[in-house]
């Protein structure tokens, strides 16, 4: 892909992002106007108190889940993956609804956090054999970590009482109490997003196949563990800020390949605009549909069509 050609996709990217985020940060149930916001104490607090750190948490929440989604594609060469196949949004599940019910919702933000991380070192340590990780153990092993952490997340519901329906609020996903801190920790995604960038020429080999990447000097035991280590960093604190939301790790690396090619060098940078984009619609969505959704049923709503044609179009050729 020609080099013009990136950069007025990457330019029409950071137009649409700037102006995503100005629109959704106007948009609301309650009518600010905006040329009088100098002596509107309270349009001011709407607008930067409440909108706009949740428009930022938003933008940098779908850019976390959209780099990890082309991570994980990348590394188990598989279009289907998504950035929770390690288990990680099991285990923030399990942290957050334990912060619920025993904290009373306290510490909830760390524990989610803790739990992701958790979750996809145990799936690491279990696939691990003599010193590698073969890929298929690891998506197996993901799935078995992923069905026990639930197991214990339906538990901790059962005996939750008056605690489930925010239980249940958490899991569906949503930015509901987003706030500066939720913003300043969701600038942690950019720093992390580094390596990943510095290492797209090592995961473009790999998405050749290991025996490939072997035989052109990639130490892919040694990439495997970044990739993981980094998306999964990435992933929790995604999921601490904003519980569970499906599909944006999955849609945005397959739209953005479309446009701009399988190269992760240009592929995750416009896959991190494009998922912040289509994460802050979507909550802008959900919460001026009149009664406030969880913006994971929005991106489910719009989602799981999308998932269908990939599998009708992957079984098909």
């Amino acid at each position: 892909m020609s080099w013009r050609r990136s950069g007025v996709i990457f330019l029409l990217l950071a137009c649409l992002l700037g102006a995503s985020i100005v629109i959704c940060t106007l948009v609301g149930p309650a009518g600010v106007p905006l040329l009088s916001l100098a002596g509107d104490e309270s349009g001011a607090t709407i607008l930067y108190g409440v909108r706009l750190p949740r428009v930022i948490s938003a933008v940098l929440v779908g850019a976390g889940l959209a780099a990890a989604g082309v991570v994980m594609q990348g590394l188990f060469r598989n279009s289907m993956a998504d950035p929770y196949l390690l288990g990680t949004s099991a285990g923030g599940a399990l942290g957050a609804a334990t912060a619920i019910v025993l904290l009373g919702g306290a510490f909830s933000m760390p524990l989610a956090f803790a739990g992701c991380i958790g979750a996809a070192f145990l799936v690491y340590g279990i696939s691990r054999r003599a010193g590698r990780v073969p890929v298929e153990q690891l998506l197996l092993t993901g799935i078995a970590v992923s069905m026990f952490l639930s197991a214990v997340l339906s538990f901790l519901m059962y005996i939750s009482g008056e605690s489930l329906h925010q239980i249940f609020l958490w899991l569906m996903g949503g930015f509901w109490t987003a706030s500066w801190q939720d913003a300043w920790t969701g600038l942690l995604v950019l720093p992390a997003a580094v390596p990943l960038l510095l290492l797209a020429r090592e995961q473009d080999i790999l998405s050749l196949g290991e025996e490939d990447a072997l035989s052109l000097g990639v130490d892919i035991e040694l990439l495997k563990k970044c990739l993981l280590v980094i998306s999964s960093f990435v992933t929790a604190v995604a999921v601490s800020i904003a519980g569970s939301i499906g599909f944006i790790g999955l849609i945005t690396p397959h739209i953005m390949r479309l446009w701009v090619g399988p190269g992760h060098r240009i592929l995750l940078p416009s896959s991190m605009m494009a998922g912040g984009i289509l994460l802050v619609l979507s909550d802008t969505l959900a919460r001026t549909a009149g009664n406030e959704v969880p913006v994971g049923v929005v991106t489910a709503f719009f989602g799981a069509p999308f998932f269908v044609f990939l599998l009708r179009r992957r079984y098909a050729s």
